[in-house]
């Protein structure tokens, strides 16, 4: 039934592909394999492997080409996928566990489908022109696309052609085409995501020429994609990253406060503003050393790689003061090696640097100077450099900024040991982050690595790469494209992308700008002000009034500390992002796939970023999936509803979903401080949220792969309300290698106006006053015992 209903639909739709055939195409015969399918053309074979039931791989090889087995992006192992193979006169039929490929063969036409429905079809498919290869699919009329990248172009990229060359823009600001991450992905409001397998340069042109055709074209390389599917949006990407890796769970402590700037010129300039931060009572965890660490100069000097003794007379004890301190001490580096640089001899003796055609050094200008390149794919480069890492790791330093990654200057006559420059450009960064992910395994077993990286690639979420969004503008129209960046890449894979808090560029000082920035870093992955020092980035450098402003936004940022940890957990699980667009809760409601100013911050809270100045009113669309209430004032918003909200100057519009568990830690100094023993989880009732659950993951913060060595805490939380009764379960789940800390959880029940009549704890009953605090119900969870059961009866 499954296949006759396939034909059907092919015959259908079938005559508006006709005009749009490939004349190499001409079908010859097919073979079935352990667990693929190869189909031969008169110019070529394709091969159809599928990874699981709802990822399927196809790759052209032309004839007279060999087959290109080495993917820089997948890592998953095909799977054993179940499926038949029918031909008739008309077609060949790959009828699978999930996705299926109807290929009619004349004329010859690939069409994918997923539950009965046509997904996506190859409209020319591959071909050649004087300059690309390219693989051509069809586009239904009204699908949004997203993909490609980290660009600031509205959340729906249809009608662009895409370069994908990984490229800096300095100061952009509400429009950039080219940024530092261009990822071959296409996503679709079909619900499939469509990743191309392939290193080399080369452009998305997403319907650019309006003609409802989607084409990939690479100057060389691999003719291999993968279409990817699933139920839901949550399912498509859980899908992808387990093809491609999913985030490793960073340390705790980059969930904090970073002091940043371009840059820090002394041990003393740093450890002064340290103490500011620390006499203003202002949290913070990290401190970031831009390129002055290695030079006083910003030319001329980098590649240094090492401690400027006279402005940094003391690094490992500047590093061991600031630990003490709970700061952790981060350093840029850049893969450039000057001519200038106390290590250029060094690196042109021990053939570390990218050649030319002659086999000897590449050597050319750009802003820092005459340079070479560290060729990031030679075993020997890849040593020499983690050498220094390793060495400066075991001074103290405790994480890595990787600054230039694309890389910036990156001439196409230069050679590298897998290929040429434009054959590896974009994949440059990825095997960078790689590099030190990898170091860190062999020599730091114990320790998470930090690693903040401007470039990569699909998949670079594996290394734990930490990206953001670049040299952006110091200014509103810099800040408004923000949350477009951080989602669309969060749908990549790339979920940690976020931005230098209050702009990078330029002098502008507007506070009103900077405290909006912030408020909106608070619910972004990582919080980060950063900028050009002309303008101090740091909060202790403020006014008071924007100071103060500034602290209780960082102030909240501690208090979600374990909230954000466990989104960051779930991440690493599921690959599921921490910010999500709306249209993941109303996947039919075509509306919300433009949407970017108004975003999920996991799944509990809506967030609504205060984008332009002077604002006092925002409108605010609230998803039909459940009603949400006013973080702050708790004022309920019914589910599916549009509100105009007032805007307030200390904290930008927020909202919890109703049913949701909130967990929050007490205040703190710097996350070195958190305390588990005794959280606070807020329990946002709802009348009409019948059953709904959360989750509080904790661990020591530090250890790689904590969770499968058992070295963790779970409390799941359960709600069922029936009208009569509020029933809540709180289950406690120890890690087999694990101490418990978690020892108190108290559980503050917000919104809940019904009268009550008794409280019952663990079977015992109580009146209500025993657990009224200042209006509210505040109620222990002592972990004497796995399961804790709370039944509120209503009067």
């Amino acid at each position: 039934m499954r296949l006759i209903k396939l034909v059907l639909v092919f015959f259908i739709a079938g005559s508006s592909f006709l005009y749009a055939q490939n004349p190499d195409r001409v079908y010859v015969g097919y073979e079935v394999l352990e667990n693929s399918v190869t189909v031969a053309v008169a110019k070529g074979t394709y091969i159809f492997q599928p990874y699981t039931s709802e990822i399927m791989e196809t790759s052209f090889i032309p004839a007279g080409e060999a087959i290109d087995s080495v993917s820089h992006a997948v890592i998953l192992v095909p799977e054993k996928v179940l499926f038949t193979v029918s031909e008739d006169n008309a077609s060949v039929k790959i009828d699978s566990e999930g996705i299926d490929v109807l290929i009619t063969k004349k004329p010859f036409h690939i069409q994918y489908f997923f539950n009965e429905e046509q997904v996506i079809s190859e409209k020319t498919g591959y071909f050649k022109d004087e300059t690309h290869e390219k693989i051509e699919f069809n586009l239904e009329e009204e699908e949004v696309l997203f993909g490609g990248g980290a660009r600031a172009l509205g959340m729906n990229r249809r009608g662009h052609r895409l370069e994908l060359y990984n490229r800096a823009h300095y100061g952009y600001e509400e429009r950039a085409e080219l940024l530092n991450f261009t990822l071959p992905i296409v996503l679709s409001s079909n619900k499939y995501l469509l990743h191309f397998d392939n290193a080399p340069i080369g452009f998305l042109d997403l319907d650019s020429r309006k003609d409802n055709s989607l084409t990939y074209e690479t100057i060389s390389g691999r003719k291999t994609y993968q279409l990817i599917v699933g139920e839901t949006w949550e399912r498509i990407l859980e899908n992808y990253t387990l093809l491609t890796g999913r985030q490793t769970l960073p340390p705790r402590w980059i969930f904090g406060n970073f002091s940043s700037r371009f840059g820090y010129h002394s041990q003393k300039e740093v450890m002064e503003t340290i103490a500011k931060f620390k006499k203003d009572s202002i949290p913070v965890d990290a401190v970031i050393l831009d390129l002055f660490w290695f030079g006083h100069e910003i030319q001329g000097t980098m590649g240094n790689l090492e401690f400027v003794r006279d402005s940094f007379p003391e690094p490992k004890k500047m590093i061991e003061d600031l630990k003490q301190q709970g700061i952790k001490t981060i350093l840029v580096t850049e893969p450039f090696i000057l001519t200038t640089s106390k290590k250029w001899e060094e690196a042109v003796d021990e053939e570390i640097l990218a050649t030319n055609n002659a086999g000897k050094p590449f050597t050319y200008d750009f802003y820092f100077g005459n340079t070479g390149l560290i060729d990031i794919f030679k075993p020997e480069a890849k040593t020499w450099f983690w050498n220094i890492y390793k060495d400066l790791t075991k001074m103290g330093v405790a994480g890595w900024w990787g600054d230039l990654g694309e890389p910036e200057m990156h001439p196409s006559a230069l050679q590298h040991i897998i290929g040429s420059a434009d054959e590896v450009h974009n994949i440059y960064g990825h095997y960078w982050a790689k590099l030190l992910y990898e170091g860190y395994r062999e020599d730091f077993p114990n320790l998470r690595p930090f690693i903040l990286m401007r470039a990569g690639a699909a998949g670079s979420q594996r290394f734990g790469l930490i990206p953001w969004s670049g040299d952006v503008n110091r200014s509103w129209g810099g800040l408004k494209p923000q949350p477009e960046i951080s989602l669309q890449m969060g749908l990549q894979g790339l979920a940690y992308m976020h931005s230098d808090l209050g702009g990078f560029a330029g002098d502008l000082e507007d506070d009103e700008l900077y405290v909006r920035w912030l408020q909106y870093g608070v619910f972004q992955p990582v919080f980060r002000p950063h900028a050009q020092e002309e303008v101090p980035s740091e909060p202790v450098f403020k006014n008071k009034k924007t100071k103060a402003l500034a602290k209780t936004a960082i102030e909240l940022r501690y208090k979600l500390l374990p909230y954000n940890y466990t989104l960051a957990f779930e991440n690493s699980k599921t690959g599921n992002p921490l910010m999500r667009p709306l249209f993941f809760e109303e996947p039919g409601n075509m509306e919300l796939y433009e949407i970017a100013d108004t975003y999920l911050w996991g799944n509990d809270f809506l967030i609504a970023p205060v984008l332009s100045d002077s604002l006092t009113k925002k409108e605010i669309y609230f998803p039909g999936t459940g009603n949400w209430f006013d973080f702050y004032s708790n004022k309920k918003y019914s589910g599916g509803s549009t509100a105009i909200v007032s805007v307030q100057e200390d904290h930008i519009p927020t909202f919890v979903r109703g049913g949701a568990f909130i967990p929050t830690a007490k205040p703190m100094q710097t996350t070195a401080n958190y305390d588990a023993s005794t959280l606070d989880v807020y329990y946002y009732f709802d009348e009409n949220t019948k059953v709904s659950s959360g989750m509080l993951y904790h661990d020591d913060g530090e250890t790689p792969d904590s969770y499968t060595k058992g070295m963790y805490e779970i409390v799941r939380m359960e709600s069922v309300h029936d009208g009569t009764a509020l029933n809540l379960k709180i289950k406690k789940e120890v890690g087999e290698n694990s101490s418990s800390e978690i020892e108190l959880v108290r559980m503050h029940i917000e919104n809940l106006q019904k009268p009550i009549k008794f409280v019952w704890l663990n079977g015992i009953k109580y009146t209500a006053k025993n657990y009224m605090h200042r209006g509210k119900l505040d109620i222990p969870v002592n972990f004497y015992q796995d399961i804790t059961t709370i039944k509120i009866e209503f009067e």
